[in-house]
């Protein structure tokens, strides 16, 4: 009896050491892949971000050189256009870029463009994803709050501190930009590209000018994406909940038109409280650059553009010397560029995660 009690304890005891050990190999099995399975998912939502900025922005492309024409407009500098013209609206302006310079002239800067925008794009929607999860984690360690859900002010915040991750990482990208889409054929500096522009500044005006408009772009940027991720979810929302007009299915699926609505009306709102910041940024953009900044007048001197001491300055001389309007000047072209560059972003974003197989969109 001894001995079958020894038999049933050892047979026991080889059990469980065999459970025990296939645990173990399951455990270690999936911490190696655990990694490698965040990993793919966040490269995936990267791409899907960068493809999404991309296509978004060269799909209004020519709009968004003509806004910052006219946000330029008004200063006494010959590059702002080839013959100093007064644009008198959005489809002029457009006419005249394609009649001087042709179909190259309306994606002028659309590469540079390109090349910030799809970084820009992939940090701004992970960061937002990102932050939404910890800003729902620390909003739910309060008492009662155990079981909360995202808010719009919630996603306004996560927006916000998107915004600022994405417009810092790649701000010295969007400095040069402006610069070469401002640049003509009579412009008397010439960048060749953006590393050539980058170089020339970083050489001529020192590292700080890559960030000359900083403040104002991360001003800015915290009404504008905020209330666009803000804006965007809270109306999906809104429509999964009350299903008006049959625009949402009953297994709550929204389809690609309805969801263009949402991200226009997103754009809309966001970039109609944030303009004027983004005009000033421009401007204080140009400050440092020679070649810009100067214009020969009719009595044959030279006239040197306004200098800005900084953004509360560049508001003030602006608002002085040019009206109140100024802060809105090329609002109509950005507008009717922002209304669809949104929509289209927040939708490709979506789609192309649906076909990369990621399983969590940002309103998840």
């Amino acid at each position: 009896m001894a001995s079958e009690d020894v038999v049933a304890k050892t047979s026991e005891t080889a059990v469980n050491t065999i459970v025990n050990l296939a645990e173990e190999a399951k455990i270690a099995r999936e911490g190696v892949k655990a990694p490698s399975h965040a990993l793919l998912s966040i490269s995936k939502s990267l791409v899907a971000g960068g493809i999404a900025g991309g296509v978004s922005r060269t799909a209004v492309a020519p709009l968004e050189r003509l806004k910052i024409l006219l946000q330029l407009s008004s200063l006494p500098s010959e590059v702002q256009n080839p013959h100093n013209i007064k644009y008198n609206g959005t489809i002029q302006g457009l006419k005249y870029i394609w009649k001087t310079e042709g179909l190259r002239g309306m994606f002028k800067g659309n590469g540079t463009n390109c090349a910030r925008i799809v970084p820009n794009s992939a940090v701004k929607f992970f960061s937002y994803e990102q932050a939404s999860k910890g800003i729902l984690w620390l909003y739910r360690q309060q008492p009662g709050k155990e079981d909360a859900e995202l808010t719009p002010v919630l996603r306004l915040g996560a927006g916000a501190c998107a915004g600022i991750i994405a417009m810092s990482a790649t701000y010295p990208m969007d400095m040069v930009r402006g610069r070469l889409t401002v640049q003509t054929e009579k412009s008397p500096r010439q960048y060749r590209g953006i590393f050539h522009a980058l170089s020339t500044v970083l050489r001529e005006e020192g590292p700080r000018a890559l960030y000359k408009g900083w403040l104002p772009s991360v001003i800015g940027v915290v009404p504008y994406v905020g209330l666009n991720f803000a804006v965007y979810e809270s109306l999906k929302d809104w429509l999964i909940k009350t299903k008006p007009l049959g625009l949402v299915s009953e297994d709550n699926e929204i389809g690609v038109i309805t969801r263009l609505g949402c991200g226009a009306a997103a754009g809309t709102v966001g970039q109609t409280i944030a303009y004027p910041l983004d005009v000033i940024r421009r401007r204080m953009q140009m400050v440092g650059w020679k070649d810009a900044a100067s214009v020969v007048t009719g009595d044959g001197r030279t006239k040197a553009a306004l200098e800005y001491n900084g953004m509360v300055d560049a508001f003030r001389k602006t608002v002085r010397y040019e009206g109140f309007g100024a802060l809105y000047k090329g609002l109509v072209p950005n507008s009717v560029k922002v209304v669809p560059s949104i929509a289209i972003a927040f939708v490709t974003y979506e789609i192309v995660k649906d076909v990369l197989g990621v399983e969590m969109r940002i309103s998840d």
